[in-house]
């Protein structure tokens, strides 16, 4: 199962949740118009799910509209659930809940809705592709989302949409209105193939080939997108490579750390032999029981070491049997739902930031443990070193699904204070120099202003 598909619970405590919000159903509100410059632009931001705290999606949702509407933008964040967390700024970030049938939601996933939550086809395609064992929302999400554009026609300049890649979406600035612009953080074919890899006979590998059928549809609907968005190298060759899509018609834009809120603080105490890590959920992509399997090792020679993990605990799964086989049940901690300070201050309290992923299409835990002048263990996976930068630089770099590689690497910095304080100011500085969110919102302007003035050529042809 996919990171996104996962992701349930309400926001936590302390989160920043300023923007206004509207159902599908009320009245555009007007928008302002900074003064110089270039024309302000209306921006429509789809997301098919917009937790804030599981996964990148609503990470990434609500930091890019903060920075555009900064930059003198409005934007309305169209969304399904679980409903992103917003930041206000001066009334231009806005809310639409453009609501889904909340089939994952805690504490009852995959429940059964009552005959009156059905309001119309859509609907009853949701409840069945869930009751034969498939993911439905970037499918069902398109749709919707294509009805509500199609009723605000005029309201916005450019539709900007965060990887459904849904068969809705399809036919150009005249079917939706505006101009659309498509970001793919990685392609989920990869999540796929690491869960058909890691799945134990026929029966659960036919589960997962059906669950990820979205995928199909991913294929097809990215070949046919005229802009497209990635956040890496790696993302753009790979976008390439397993959906297809022409080379000219993809744009890196490379995304960030807030640096404002991740950033170091000498006041918040380092914890001797912490270790923290992220994983939104338990699948092997993020690598996590590799890292539990390095705890073991690391704790013979510093029984103090502990691991902190940002999710949710697994109660089944190869987490959990690693966690009971090794005894670590008091050496690892999971937290979930905490506000935006206590997460940067429990990153900054760590002797060891730890990114173990097999592979990811960014890694926005690096890029934020480095801003906050944390030292940052990481693997090789995907566009990670593209974030944390050379070995023995920025960062300490090791070979994916190695749990050996993994302990030499804590063993060696929660033993040297000084490669700590060396790795950790470098880090920050990379960041600061490359990934800012400010700089990502830049870049996503530039490429819209592009798809606005190419829409009229498509349209004529």
């Amino acid at each position: 199962m996919t990171a996104e598909a996962m992701e349930a619970g309400p926001a936590g405590p302390g989160a920043v949740a300023g923007a206004a919000t509207r159902t599908a159903g009320d009245r555009p509100r007007t928008h302002g118009r900074p003064d110089g410059g270039e024309k302000p632009l209306r921006i429509a931001l789809l997301t098919y799910k917009g937790n804030p705290f599981c996964g990148g999606q609503g990470v990434y949702v609500r930091h890019l509209s903060r920075e555009l509407a900064r930059l003198g933008h409005d934007v309305e964040v169209i969304g399904a659930q679980p409903y992103p967390v917003l930041d206000e700024v001066d009334d231009r970030v806005s809310l639409t809940e453009l609501a889904s049938l909340d089939l994952y939601r805690s504490p009852d996933p995959f429940r059964t809705p009552k005959r009156e939550e059905y309001r119309d086809w859509i609907d009853v395609v949701e409840v069945g592709t869930m009751f034969t064992g498939g993911f439905p929302e970037p499918l069902t999400f398109s749709l919707r989302a294509r009805r509500h554009l199609a009723a605000r026609r005029g309201d916005f300049d450019v539709i900007h949409d965060n990887q459904t890649l849904g068969y809705g979406l399809l036919g150009g600035p005249g079917a939706l209105g505006a101009p659309l612009v498509t970001t793919i953080h990685h392609p989920i074919t990869v999540d796929r193939q690491l869960e058909l890899d890691a799945a134990n006979g026929w029966r659960e590998r036919a589960s997962k080939r059906r669950w990820y059928g979205f995928t199909r549809m991913q294929k097809r609907v990215a070949r046919r997108l005229p802009s497209v968005l990635t956040v890496s190298g790696t993302s753009r060759d790979e976008i390439v490579e397993h959906l297809g899509v022409r080379e000219d018609r993809i744009h890196v834009v490379h995304i960030g750390a807030d640096t404002d809120l991740f950033s170091p603080d000498p006041s918040v105490a380092e914890v001797p032999g912490r270790i923290v890590t992220t994983s939104s959920a338990d699948v092997p992509l993020k690598g996590l029981v590799y890292l539990v399997e390095a705890l073991a090792k690391v704790r013979t020679e510093t029984p103090h070491a502990h691991l902190v993990v940002v999710g949710k605990r697994p109660e089944h799964g190869p987490v959990a049997k690693a966690i009971a086989k090794y005894g670590l049940e008091d050496a690892v901690q999971f937290v979930k739902g905490i506000s935006d300070q206590e997460l940067v201050d429990l990153v900054r309290s760590a002797q060891v930031a730890c990114v173990p992923s097999l592979y990811e299409g960014f890694s926005l835990p690096a890029a934020e443990a480095m801003a906050t002048g944390t030292p940052l263990l990481a693997t090789t996976g995907g566009a990670i070193p593209e974030v944390a930068g050379p070995d023995g630089e920025t960062c300490l770099a090791v070979p994916t699904g190695d749990a050996g590689a993994l302990a030499a690497g804590l063993n060696r910095l929660l033993g040297d204070a000084s490669l700590r304080a060396r790795l950790g100011a470098a880090g920050r500085e990379r960041v600061l120099s490359r990934f800012t969110w400010a700089r990502a919102a830049e870049g996503t302007v530039a490429r819209y202003r592009e798809a606005i003035a190419a829409a009229p050529r498509r349209t004529a042809r």
